[in-house]
């Protein structure tokens, strides 16, 4: 992954969550927090052209996807797969 590969377009502080575009693949995405025991990191999830649409103009739908990506419901849209030490969501 390139320092650079992921540019959010929304942020909420709020819900800690935000919506972006993947500059390496031109795809999109929805990431959030997580803490492992010896690093923090974002946990990117692969967002369809609609999806991220829908959700650029919905932010309640686009929390409530989030939410069930913290639940690990979303695992196969994962970017990046994580490793045997997983963080959890903060």
């Amino acid at each position: 992954m390139t320092a650079n590969r992921f540019e959010d377009t929304f942020f909420s502080r709020e819900n800690r969550y935000s919506l972006g575009v993947d500059l390496e693949e031109g795809g999109y995405y929805a990431s959030f927090p997580v803490s492992a025991q010896i690093v923090d990191y974002e946990e990117c999830y692969r967002l369809t052209p609609a999806q991220y649409e829908h959700f650029m103009a919905d932010h309640e739908a686009a929390l409530d996807f989030v939410e069930s990506c913290r639940r690990r419901e979303h695992d196969e849209l994962l970017i990046q797969k994580p490793g045997w030490n997983r963080g959890t969501p903060r």
